[in-house]
């Protein structure tokens, strides 16, 4: 099998099943950092007992635990199970997308047996990697990020998680390989490969160096059994930090983009621009003074190529352009209506907002919500952000934080980073309140929304219905 293209057996990710998760507004930002304890390794050299480093990491190792409406992975009678990890003391977890990507509640549990309530959860699809909020007084144990670079094949680690729901289990093993890439797990993948045993239940769960220090999260194994064969495959820790970071500073994800959407060339499409099936990817957005448009790239353009890389899914695409530095031109093989011609494109950073996948009705889930009729995401605002924003000290608001291209909010003039105060002369203060008052609106006369521009202009939009 090449490892370049494992079957969809060949690759399994270690969940109970799928449980799920919405993306939160941004109460996250401007905590402080707070410092990790100090310690040296938690191993002697003359060791023979690892119970040293389970005893520091063990208490930051949590259960995921959800209820779902899709259906479990791998056939397990329990569809909401997996692991986390706490890398905060104020409570934020770093667990995988694919275990919270669908969920309808979502509780964490500590290894003390306490259980919380998940308040936020923020996702990032494209790395399977999700952040999980938790409250407390108390400040929660955590693990430290080591330096996954450093790791050599050969260097011992032990992950930890709840294999077969067996909580607070720890395996030993070594790192088998680093960079691990292009094995159609993720579109942007980074993966330490190692060969402590891991289960269905040890998803999200820690891997770390024998210093104690978080080197990786485990998300997949490669197997064509459906067990564990010894191969496992961890997001690095490298690649795990700085997808938390943003996902805490930012709500998403900042990626190179060149504003296109694509889908898989038909056999119609195919035979009008002369190509065979598979032989690219057809356009069917390009949005507005993106990157796409200044190079030219039209809807039903056919992409062959990106920056030398064959393209023939549109996985491949979106691969091929989040590996491009922002602002670097590239060159792109296009076909249109026939005939080949070669342009080049330039990536810009931008959010990439996963959508909200899974609506929970009311509190304390929900803090974010994708309004799919209308192409339109809001997000809560906390009381110093309203300040900042220019709303008066005590008003309440939500604010846009994503609109999809040529949709109905889009053509009514919703523009992101707007606050909206009411709708219909109804006070928003949640993105619960926005939904509501929305889908109070008739679809004829629509929903007039009391606005506060990014400018500070005040001002009326009236998003459309049907």
């Amino acid at each position: 099998m090449s490892p370049s293209a494992p079957s969809r057996r060949a690759i399994a990710y270690l969940a109970l099943g799928l449980i799920g998760g919405l993306a939160f507004g941004p109460r996250l930002v401007g905590q402080p950092p707070v410092p990790a304890p100090a310690g040296g390794p938690a191993l002697p050299r003359d060791w023979n007992s690892y119970a040293p480093v389970v005893k520091r990491v063990a208490p930051a190792v949590v259960v995921i635990e959800g209820k779902t409406k899709a259906r479990p992975k791998l056939d397990d009678p329990d569809p909401g199970f997996g692991s986390g990890v706490l890398i905060h003391p104020a409570g934020i977890v770093l667990t995988c997308n694919h275990l919270v990507a669908d969920a309808t509640a979502l509780d964490v549990t500590l290894s003390d047996g306490r259980t919380f309530p998940a308040k936020e959860i923020r996702r990032d699809p494209k790395t399977d990697l999700a952040i999980v909020r938790i409250e407390d007084p108390a400040p929660f144990p955590f693990v430290e990020f080591g330096n996954s670079e450093a790791m050599e094949p050969g260097d011992r680690v032990l992950a930890f998680g709840a294999p077969f729901g067996l909580t607070g289990s720890v395996t030993q093993g070594i790192v088998s390989a680093r960079g691990r890439r292009n094995l159609n797990v993720n579109v942007v993948e980074d993966f330490i490969q190692f060969d402590a045993a891991v289960n269905a239940g040890n998803s999200g769960g820690p891997l770390v160096s024998t210093e104690g220090k978080l080197i990786g999260l485990t998300s997949a194994i490669k197997t064509r059994s459906g067990g564990f064969q010894g191969v496992g495959l961890a997001v690095s820790g490298k690649l795990a930090d700085a997808v938390a970071a943003d996902l805490i500073r930012n709500g998403a994800v900042k990626r190179p983009s060149i504003g296109v959407q694509v889908r898989e060339l038909d056999e119609d499409a195919a035979t009008r621009n002369k190509l065979k099936p598979g032989g690219g990817v057809v356009i069917s957005e390009v949005v507005a003074k993106s990157p796409g448009e200044a190079a030219n790239l039209g809807v039903g353009d056919v992409v062959t190529t990106f920056n030398g890389q064959a393209v023939t899914t549109p996985r491949e695409m979106l691969k091929a352009v989040v590996a491009v530095p922002a602002g670097q031109p590239v060159a792109v093989v296009v076909v249109r209506n026939g005939q080949a011609f070669q342009t080049r494109v330039a990536p810009v950073e931008q959010l990439d907002v996963a959508p909200a996948a899974g609506a929970v009705p009311g509190p304390p889930l929900q803090a974010a919500m994708s309004l799919d009729a209308v192409g339109l995401t809001v997000i809560e605002v906390t009381a110093d952000a309203a300040v900042k924003l220019g709303l008066p000290k005590g008003a309440k608001a939500v604010q846009v934080a994503a609109v999809t291209p040529n949709s109905l909010a889009a053509q009514s003039g919703v523009g992101r980073g707007m606050l909206v105060i009411q709708v219909d002369r109804f006070p928003v203060a949640t993105p619960d309140d926005f939904r509501t008052a929305v889908e109070r609106a008739s679809r004829e006369k629509g929903a007039v929304l009391h606005v506060l521009r990014p400018n500070g202009e005040v001002d009326f939009v009236v998003l459309r219905g049907q």
